[in-house]
């Protein structure tokens, strides 16, 4: 599903080829000239850009990526991924929220329960999805889930693609903040295997509010962050137009990330984001969910338990100093 339509400005150069390979290609159907040699030239230097562009991104040019509106959003990978999805609705207190979807479905016929969160395509879809910022609500819905998974014995996965928890009265009134703690705090004690994958965005505890996994994955252009890089820049800077600074500075990217111990798995995406490919985004995906559940259901509920404990606990770096 590889869509040029949309140009990031660190592409330019690359979609200018790619315009010039149509119009070749356009005219060797409709003219019967032969430019077979002019074609395969071109080609080759749009194989040798890709790799240029897309073997050296900053960690700007990642979060560019991650928000790309033509990037896979949960239930696209639901859709490939996952058989027999039936969507549940509501958190039973307040309302339904549609920035959160979720429900059981089979994964190679093992029952799962599968939440994510969702993005819009258009303008009226965002209107109801929130741009994909839960609300407190959604986050209860999410919980409602996975405890329902917990009493049925079925092995929990969450998609995270989110600027963030939404910051507006209304959530804040229904307190958004108790409702993502409330979260990691049931999270860490489900007795079944919970596998998170940040497929966009994650940001903030809007984000960790979904994530608190036995395992933990990054696809190779998604971010994982404590606040976006605007924000930041913000605070920082005092300049919302440092946010590549302050991207550089966070070091959230996959490779960082990584290398702190906040995630586990980075999943490779189609050369130039997983919007050129949908169908081979989502065979790597669900390749990574499959061999990392094999790994998990061998584990006792103890071992489980014990370990995700241990995981998050050891993350940080800090000094002790003496008095």
């Amino acid at each position: 599903m590889e869509d040029i339509t949309y140009t990031l400005e660190f592409e330019k150069p690359l979609r200018e080829l790619e315009k010039q390979l149509i119009t070749l290609q356009q005219v060797s159907q409709e003219s019967k000239v032969d430019v077979s040699s002019e074609i395969t030239a071109i080609e080759k230097k749009i194989e040798k850009m890709k790799s240029e562009i897309y073997s050296n991104l900053t960690a700007w040019q990642r979060v560019q990526l991650s928000r790309h509106p033509k990037r896979p959003y949960s239930l696209d990978y639901i859709e490939r991924i996952f058989t027999d999805f039936e969507e549940l609705h509501g958190d039973r207190r307040f309302k339904d929220d549609a920035a959160i979807v979720g429900g059981p479905a089979f994964i190679d016929g093992q029952p799962v329960m599968v939440i994510g969160q969702q993005k819009g395509r258009n303008t009226k879809d965002n209107l109801k999805r929130n741009f994909g910022c839960p609300h407190p609500e959604g986050y209860r819905k999410a919980m409602r889930l996975m405890e329902m998974a917990d009493k049925f014995g079925m092995p929990i996965i969450t998609l995270i693609d989110t600027p963030g928890a939404y910051p507006g009265i209304g959530a804040e009134e229904r307190h958004v903040a108790e409702a993502i703690a409330v979260n990691i705090r049931d999270m860490s004690a489900l007795k079944v295997p919970i596998i998170t994958i940040v497929i966009g965005e994650g940001g903030s505890g809007g984000a960790l509010g979904m994530a608190v996994a036995d395992e933990v994955m990054i696809l190779e252009n998604g971010y994982y962050s404590v606040i976006s890089p605007e924000g930041c820049a913000a605070i920082l800077w005092k300049d919302r137009a440092a946010a590549p600074e302050a991207a550089e500075a966070l070091k959230f990217s996959p490779e960082h990330l990584m290398k702190f111990g906040i995630v586990d798995q980075i999943l490779k995406e189609p050369t130039g984001g997983a919007h050129r490919d949908y169908e081979e985004a989502a065979a790597n995906m669900k390749d990574a969910i499959l061999k990392s559940l094999a790994k998990l259901n061998k584990l006792s509920t103890d071992k489980l338990l014990d370990q995700r404990y241990a995981k998050f606990r050891k993350m940080g770096v800090f000094t002790e100093l003496e008095k």
